[in-house]
């Protein structure tokens, strides 16, 4: 049996990368809508190892969510620096990608939405050895940030003229 329909109307939605298609069938004149995406094909991903993978949106989500795990984040947010990444992957034009390349797209993403994420991220990613250089990632984070960014982030350490947590001014 098959089915033929034509378009009644065609959307770009999202960020400009699926189509809405509003189609109707010609032969009971039922109306629906179908959302079609391209078929992207990114670079692989050369690990630090040397093994080379497919990438896995799944995967870089994944590792997201848990640095911004028990965080005030908005989900738009997170899918808003995923989709970033994305973006700036097909861009290289490259048909492989290191993968701290994208672990610092990853950072720089978080830096923009939590600085605790981020420095979570930076701590397993960077493999820091001590609290010294824990420490020391802190205070760079903290004298780097811009003024638009820094006054969405709560505060990482707290200031002991001030005991309420929040917000910084």
């Amino acid at each position: 049996m098959t089915m033929d329909t034509r378009v009644i109307d065609s959307r770009l939605v999202g960020e400009g990368d699926q189509i809405r298609r509003r189609r109707e069938c010609t032969g009971c004149s039922e109306r629906f809508t179908t959302y079609e995406s391209a078929e992207l094909n990114y670079p692989r991903i050369n690990k630090t190892d040397g093994r080379r993978e497919a990438f896995s949106e799944e995967k870089l989500r994944n590792g997201i969510m848990r640095a911004l795990e028990k965080r005030p984040v908005d989900m738009d947010r997170i899918e808003v620096a995923i989709s970033h990444i994305k973006h700036r992957l097909r861009a290289s034009g490259e048909r492989e990608v290191k993968s701290g390349k994208i672990g610092n797209w990853v950072m720089e993403e978080l830096r923009k939405i939590d600085q605790v994420a981020y420095v979570r991220f930076a701590s397993v990613y960077r493999s820091f050895g001590d609290v010294r250089a824990f420490l020391e990632e802190i205070e760079r984070l903290e004298n780097d940030l811009p003024p638009e960014i820094r006054k969405d982030q709560l505060e990482l350490l707290s200031d002991p003229e001030n005991t309420e947590p929040g917000p910084k001014d």
